[in-house]
């Protein structure tokens, strides 16, 4: 049974650009370092230097707190809530 040309065409298409998707995915990982031209921001009020650029994508732990409750699993009842009053 003979392909037909579209078929052929749409599988070498799909192959190239998977091809490329992987290529793309496997780039080198540098140091940061601002454009050419471009300065970092000064730094901060009180501060002895100026934060690098590691320093400055780093989130403190208020920006990203963690989860310090277990996820319910199931469907549990709900305890009573006193301040769940109806509208007046």
């Amino acid at each position: 049974m003979q392909k037909s040309p579209a078929l052929r065409r749409a599988v070498r298409l799909g192959l190239a650009l998977g091809g490329a998707a992987v290529l793309a995915a496997c780039g080198s990982r540098t140091a940061l370092t601002p454009p050419e031209g471009a300065s970092l921001p000064p730094a901060p009020s009180g501060a002895q230097e100026r934060p690098g650029a590691d320093a400055l994508l780093r989130r403190d732990a208020l920006a990203a707190p963690e989860r310090s409750v277990e996820l319910r699993r199931r469907s549990e009842e709900r305890a009573d809530d006193p301040f769940d009053l109806p509208p007046e």
